[in-house]
């Protein structure tokens, strides 16, 4: 029922810009639970922005910061992430990921993934 769909993945030059959105269907929970995550080769899944005080503000690992904006369109209940000024180390295989609570029939919290989307940069 729930689903992840990233996109907006492709190559680029360093120094370059994407866009990648996830598109989220199937729960009716706030979308600033939704968050970026990311995954080079060989490599654990790190964080790399999300939303934090209930939308409020914002999170950023520190090797994205001020490159990096994550945001959201309510209307076409996407995250995106802004990337900016990319960086070779910035090539990761992006995930966007949700974690909803659950109260019935049981309590607990399920996790779901996107498929992911691919960035490379480089020259």
């Amino acid at each position: 029922q729930v689903q992840l769909v990233e996109s907006g993945g492709g190559l680029v030059q360093p120094g370059g810009s994407l866009r990648l959105s996830c598109a989220a269907s199937g729960f009716t929970f706030s979308n600033y639970l939704i968050k970026w995550y990311r995954q080079a080769p060989g490599k654990e899944r790190e964080l790399v922005a999300e939303f934090t005080r209930a939308g409020s503000s914002t999170n950023y690992a520190d090797s994205v910061k001020g490159r990096f904006t994550i945001s959201r369109d309510n209307s076409k209940n996407t995250v995106d992430l802004q990337m900016n000024s990319l960086k070779p180390e910035d090539t990761a295989v992006y995930y966007c990921n949700l974690k909803v609570p659950m109260y019935w029939p049981q309590k607990g919290v399920n996790e779901y993934w996107g498929q992911g989307t691919q960035v490379t940069v480089s020259s």
